[in-house]
């Protein structure tokens, strides 16, 4: 028989709130996250000014002027996360632990802000004058590792980096190093930070990113007709993830299982998706064999749902191919029509928002959702919260490079003996 694997805790910082509780209040609520760049001041060049911060976050507060130096914003978020998540899993790790217990915590671009000033120091001053902690500093790994220093783990450590569908991936591959035994409990998650100039630019080059300067708390609008692009964003998530035997054992309080895993690629294109959301809908499908479970056993699905034209299409094409005519009767969210993109972070994320809607019964909306897209004709609960009863989801990631990910929650229920 299978290891069984639970959610015990969860943390998170986002455009919408800097901890679980506030986030989720504000989705429920249906507020954006979104606002004019305040990071960075972006001139005439920049086709997209707008974005979803993180607002009133102080590293000096948190972690002191010293030590705030030396983590890049990314890490930054992930250790804030990663402190909410085990205080909610009421999970103490003790040297008779530390050796079983992990991090699995992921970043599609890493430091890139370390980068970026560290390169504009090369560049005015020399290489003499670079920070020793320019590699340490910007690595995608060292959110994780800073996570292992500041807790004193021992377990498993790594990072995986496979752009927005890295935060989904985590998770699947957290509970996969729990089921063949290296791990009783792994932190998984992601973390992005990207909201600077030479990123912002390239994706304004590409153009990925949404142009509704004026109006940006109705910038991100998946599955509308009129949507042009996603919203750039930041933040992190992290879950507490463990054995059910390790959790039974301190009597923790679980949340959510992990019953179902896909992860694929396209071989397509390196941005965009493959004809007819076919690697999305291999993914899926990968996700629902895994779980043993079949389409009509899902109660919500929470989209990728970027609100850009071709991802928002295939996505809606490979939910149909899957799931047939019950493609229309299971609720669709994008929970990015309110905290934007947060790429490498946005898979831990929405696996948190899958877990809130089990424990509470409560999808989240799809906000901005004003103008039916003929080609996009699901039910992606527009606008309003929905009560309903929640008892499995899907979570879908698809990122850059063609990388698919899904992963199947449920709630947890006990065997019978």
């Amino acid at each position: 028989m299978r290891k069984r694997v639970v959610i015990t805790g969860m943390g998170c910082i986002s455009p919408v709130g800097n901890d679980v509780e506030t986030t989720w209040k504000n989705i429920l609520a249906g507020k954006s996250g979104a606002g004019p760049i305040t990071l960075f001041e972006p001139n005439q060049d920049f086709t997209s000014k707008i974005a979803g911060e993180v607002k009133d976050f102080d590293p000096v507060a948190v972690f002191g002027r010293k030590e705030s130096r030396r983590m890049d914003r990314f890490t930054q978020f992930a250790v804030v996360a990663t402190m909410e998540a085990l205080k909610n899993a009421n999970l103490e790790i003790t040297e008779d632990n530390r050796d079983r217990i992990g991090a699995l915590i992921g970043s599609g671009i890493g430091g890139i802000n370390t980068l970026q000033e560290q390169l504009d120091v090369y560049i005015e001053r020399g290489a003499s004058r670079v920070s020793p902690f320019l590699v340490p500093m910007m690595i995608p790994d060292s959110a994780g590792a800073m996570v292992a220093i500041r807790l004193g783990m021992r377990g498993p450590n790594f990072a995986i980096s496979t752009a927005c569908a890295t935060g989904t991936n985590t998770i699947g591959e957290a509970a996969e190093v729990i089921r063949r035994g290296q791990a009783d409990v792994m932190l998984a998650g992601g973390s992005e930070a990207a909201i600077i100039p030479i990123a912002v630019a390239g994706l304004c080059s590409m153009t990925a990113l949404t142009t509704r300067n004026d109006d940006p708390e109705h910038a991100s609008r998946p599955f509308d007709k009129d949507r042009d692009g996603f919203l750039i964003a930041e933040g992190a998530a992290v879950l507490v993830i463990e054995s059910l035997e390790h959790a039974q054992a301190r009597d923790a309080n679980i949340l959510a299982e992990v019953i179902g895993y896909g992860s694929n690629n396209d071989a397509y294109h390196l941005s965009a998706p493959s004809e007819n959301g076919y690697g999305a809908m291999r993914c899926m499908k990968m996700a629902l064999e895994d779980a043993q479970l079949e389409a009509k056993d899902i109660d919500y699905i929470n989209a990728h749902g970027t609100s850009t034209q071709l991802n928002d299409l295939n996505e809606t094409l490979a939910v149909k191919s899957i799931f047939g005519e019950q493609a229309y009767n299971v609720p669709i969210s994008s929970t990015k029509s309110m905290t934007g993109h947060l790429m490498g972070a946005s898979g831990a994320l929405e696996a948190l928002f899958c877990v809130s809607a089990i424990q509470d019964n409560i999808i989240p909306p799809t906000i901005n959702y004003t103008t039916p897209d003929p080609e996009c004709d699901l039910d992606y609960v527009p606008n309003q919260a929905r009560e309903h009863e929640v008892n499995i989801t899907l979570s879908n990631s698809f990122g850059f490079g063609g990388h698919n990910a899904s992963i199947i929650l449920s709630r947890y229920q006990a065997l019978a003996n």
